[in-house]
């Protein structure tokens, strides 16, 4: 089968997600969940005339009449109930976040204050008119959108959940996410490999991979033989939605993941890609569950999932598509074959502009090199030569 483009793959991809519904949680457990109802002012924000600064409150015309000394007639602490001042020549002592008290419209710091036997007295020649007060639904009003429907959660989100008294929420469900790895020279971590064999790592960066978005994935690690991986791949399309395979989907003998599924009734969508690294990656449904099968090579499986199954999931949970984030390639860089290829870069920022520098590798295999990078340059497959200067998508996995 010919190999088909980065472009059709992702059309295929993203053509292809799932909704998995939704459910309610407490809203200390919605924090990067995608929130599926919009969230509206229970009251006004702030539900009364509030006190921007600790201070004295005033009536403006006591002032503007040229009064500068007032007797303290009280204080208003923040969290009791609103008082009123009864003798207009007078005033409060306030506290930040306090009602302002009625007959009062101007907040002046107690920094511009000075108190002496019940008398606070200023020097200040001007004030306005509900200075340092922060009025009653200047920020929103009873009943607006707060929050809206399809957002990803985060910790200003969780604030304004607290602050309408949203306990339970509606968030989409999470798909649950089987990663699985295949290969008899794969040993666990834990273990002390020999010679001819080296430590199971893919499975582990996959689910720090899709861990970004709050799944919590299993794993499970397969021999290389055919009736075990089909009893129990079959086992794992029954009870999970997504199955993210890493290995055995080449040409190699014991390749036998596209083999299997296949046979498991999984129809396949594509299978080998126009990219380096990554081009035998292999794509399929079957029912609800979605299949993204990357090649073993630790390079290869981590651009794969950054580039497919992050939009997929992005777009099956309703969030928005975010904008493709470009760099400048900062040096001049020679790539022969008809590919796509995911050139790793180290990003730097420079006069407010993102600029991309190539770093060297081994190839594919090359897993310490992920280290070293911060992002994959996706350059095109119409050219051979890309000159230092131009610009180009870029797929970054650190903060830049």
């Amino acid at each position: 089968m010919d190999l088909i483009t980065v472009d059709k793959a992702s059309t295929l991809v993203n053509n292809s997600i799932e909704d998995f519904g939704l459910e309610e949680v407490n809203y200390m457990e919605a924090l990067g969940r995608v929130l599926k109802e919009d969230i509206t002012a229970d009251r006004n924000f702030p539900p009364f005339n509030r006190v921007s600064m600790d201070g004295i409150a005033i009536d403006f015309n006591s002032f503007i009449s040229g009064r500068r000394s007032f007797e303290i007639c009280g204080i208003q602490a923040a969290g009791s109930m609103q008082k009123k001042l009864e003798d207009l020549t007078g005033c409060f002592e306030v506290m930040t976040g306090a009602v302002l008290p009625k007959n009062t419209n101007v907040v002046i710091p107690y920094e511009l204050v000075t108190i002496e036997n019940g008398l606070a007295s200023t020097e200040i020649e001007e004030v306005k008119k509900l200075q340092n007060v922060h009025l009653e639904g200047l920020d929103r009003n009873k009943a607006d959108i707060l929050i809206r429907k399809n957002t990803r959660i985060g910790a200003g989100e969780i604030g304004v959940l607290a602050t309408v008294g949203k306990v339970r929420v509606k968030v989409a469900k999470q798909p649950k996410v089987m990663v699985i790895s295949t290969g008899n020279e794969l040993v666990s971590v834990d273990k002390v490999p020999l010679d001819h064999q080296i430590r199971r790592s893919n499975v582990h960066t996959l689910v720090a991979l899709v861990s970004k978005f709050g799944i919590k994935a299993q794993t499970s690690h397969i021999e290389d033989n055919k009736e075990v991986l089909k009893q129990k791949i079959e086992e794992y399309l029954n009870h999970f939605d997504v199955l993210l395979f890493s290995g055995a989907v080449s040409k190699g003998k014991f390749d036998f993941i596209p083999e299997v599924l296949n046979d498991l009734g999984v129809k396949k969508l594509f299978h080998r890609v126009k990219q380096r690294p990554g081009k035998p990656f292999w794509f399929g449904k079957r029912g609800r569950n979605t299949i993204f099968a990357f090649p073993g090579n630790p390079v290869s499986t981590f651009v794969s999932c950054i580039k497919y199954f992050y939009p997929w999931y992005e777009k099956s949970m309703g969030l928005k598509q975010p904008e493709r984030k470009m760099a400048i390639l900062d040096e001049d860089f020679s790539f022969s074959p008809s590919l796509t290829y995911f050139l790793q870069v180290k990003l730097q920022q420079k006069g407010g502009k993102l600029y991309a520098v190539p770093v060297a590798g081994k190839g594919s295999g090359d897993l310490a090199n992920l280290v070293d990078s911060d992002g994959f340059l996706e350059l095109p497959d119409d050219r051979s030569t890309f000159t230092k200067g131009a610009v180009y998508p870029v797929l970054n996995y650190r903060g830049l």
